[in-house]
Parts: C-alpha cells; sequence; structure tokens
C-alpha cells in the first residue's frame, strides 16, 4: 500500500483514508475503508554525533554529486547497466483509470483463496444510508463462506482485493499478484515424499502433547518491543543519555549535546573503566559488545 496509508495506521484513531462504493450487479454500497492494524513496533532515529536526526539524500554512484529531486529520472533496467527511460506523463497515461468502485468480479469460497495471497487487511464501514445493505451483504458472505474478488483503484494504482464478513463486519484484504509469488520449486523446496509410519506417529503425539483448543493472545504479543520502550522510559526517568537536537537548542531548548561523549561515558559505567579507556582492546579475547558507530558520511547512500 502507499507510504501515506501507513502514516495513517500511526495515529491513534485513524479516520478512513478511502471511500467509495462496493459495486455488483444492480447494488451499490457506499463505505469507508480503515486500517485493520496499526504498528507497534518501536523505530529508533539515527542521530549525528551533534544529537541532530540524519536524514536521507541521492547521489550520483560516478560523480559523488548530490542530486536534486529535478534531476532524477525514471529507468527500467534491462539489463546489467542498461537501462529504457520512461517520464512521469507516459506513466500518468499508464495508470489505471480513476474510479471510486470497488467492482466485485467474482464470489469463490474462502478456503479456495491460498493464505499466500493474502498481503494486509483492512475494515470496511457503511457510509450513508447503506447500513441495511451492507449488514445484509456481511450476512450472506459470512454465512455462505464466501469472499467477492475485487478491484479498485487509490492514488493511481489498481489494488486486488478479497471482501469478506466476520461478526457482521466486512473486511477487506488486499492480495498480491499471482506473479509476485514464488514456487516451492523456485527456492528449491524438496518434493513431497511419504515418511515413515513410526516418525509420523511421533510427530502426532508431540503436536497433540502441545495443542491447545485456541490461540493464547500472550503469544501474540510484541515482548522485543514492549522490552525497549521500557528501558526508554527507565532512563528517560533516570535521566540518562537523554539528549536534546541542535534544532532545540535553536529553539532556545536546552544545549546541543556531545553524543559521542555521553555514549563514552555510558559505556564506561557499565565496564568500571574511564571513559577514555573504554574503548580498548586489551588482548585477542577482548570484546566490544556495545561499540558504537559515531561517523556520520556527508550523504547517506542507497
Amino acid at each position: 500500500m502507499p507510504e501515506d496509508v501507513d502514516n495513517v495506521e500511526k495515529e491513534s484513531s485513524p479516520g478512513p483514508f478511502w471511500s467509495g462504493t462496493i459495486s455488483f450487479g444492480l447494488v451499490s454500497i457506499p463505505v469507508s475503508l480503515f486500517p485493520a492494524n496499526r504498528s507497534s513496533r518501536v523505530h529508533a532515529r539515527a542521530l549525528g554525533p551533534d544529537g541532530a536526526p540524519l536524514g536521507r539524500r541521492y547521489y550520483s554512484s560516478k560523480t559523488d554529486r548530490e542530486l536534486s529531486p529535478r534531476q532524477m529520472v525514471r529507468g527500467y533496467e534491462i539489463e546489467k547497466d542498461r537501462y529504457v527511460l520512461v517520464t512521469d506523463e507516459e506513466l500518468d497515461r499508464l495508470a489505471p483509470e480513476k474510479s471510486r468502485d470497488i467492482d466485485l468480479r467474482q464470489f469463490v469460497d474462502v478456503n479456495q483463496i491460498p493464505p499466500l495471497y493474502f498481503e494486509r487487511g483492512y475494515f470496511l464501514a457503511p457510509e450513508g444510508d447503506s447500513t441495511k445493505a451492507y449488514l445484509l451483504l456481511a450476512a450472506i458472505l459470512e454465512k455462505t463462506r464466501h469472499a467477492g474478488i475485487a478491484t479498485f483503484v487509490m492514488r493511481g494504482k489498481e489494488y486486488l482485493i478479497a471482501i469478506t464478513a466476520e461478526k457482521g463486519i466486512l473486511r477487506a484484504e488486499t492480495m498480491r499478484f499471482r506473479d509476485e509469488l514464488r514456487s516451492p520449486g523456485d527456492i528449491g523446496l524438496p518434493e513431497k515424499r511419504k515418511a515413515p509410519a513410526e516418525r509420523t506417529r511421533r510427530f502426532i503425539q508431540i503436536i497433540q502433547k502441545h495443542a491447545f483448543p485456541e490461540l493464547s493472545q500472550n503469544e501474540l504479543r510484541d515482548e522485543t518491543s514492549a522490552e525497549v520502550l521500557k528501558l526508554v522510559h527507565e532512563k528517560q526517568e533516570r535521566k540518562q543519555d537523554v539528549v536534546v537536537s541542535v534544532e532545540e537548542k535553536e529553539r532556545g531548548g536546552e544545549a546541543a549535546p556531545d553524543l559521542v561523549a555521553i555514549l563514552k561515558q555510558s559505556l564506561a559505567g557499565r565496564t568500571g573503566q574511564r571513559p577514555k579507556h573504554s574503548w580498548a582492546r586489551t588482548g585477542r579475547a577482548a570484546r566490544k559488545p556495545h561499540r558504537l558507530q559515531t561517523h556520520v558520511p556527508k550523504r547517506a547512500r542507497h
């Protein structure tokens, strides 16, 4: 999905980022599309020695010169180091026709759609006076265990989706196109073979021993992100390793920190050594598990 969709999902109370009409036969149901998930991953910003966030820039790999957006063109690689250039105007002419319709083309049994095709989940909410038709479609899809296969256009791009229903709510799962999937043969997976009876029996016993009637919610918790946030909050309360960027200093905030010195002091505190010796190696067995790269290149390379 487009980057702006991801940005919407980070909001605590996201609004709809697309609205249109589900259409099939003579039926039209106005709906809005909402993200069904939000990101809980902990993202750390890359900072320079002065505490300022680092930005990305494009540069020429030949001249090492930074380029502005106006100097960049699009090219599709047809073979190594050979490209066919295309313009924005050419791509605009090939873009799908703008439409606000979710065009349901067929209905299939949900179990007939391999899970690999599903990409991301969304909720569909009724708009205007469409509640009765919305609830009727949701009830029928849920009862028959069918999914409506549809296409719709957003931000100039066409998406393939499967519309299903659960507990009276319509859901939309964006789907990958067929040529986006690899087959087992593409990655060298072995062919199916019949396993020995004794080994099969042991595997069944192990699985049954650890089988549960339903999935535990504890298994769905992001333990790593929770531990990282706990560490951040603890250091914030202790006012340890808290830095202020140059921009904050210019707005009248605290003085910009010497980030390198703070890191060295923090590491020295862990090892019991003075800061000037915290980076030293003391032999082949010496390790530097906490060493951080503090050199910042003039431009980030891609």
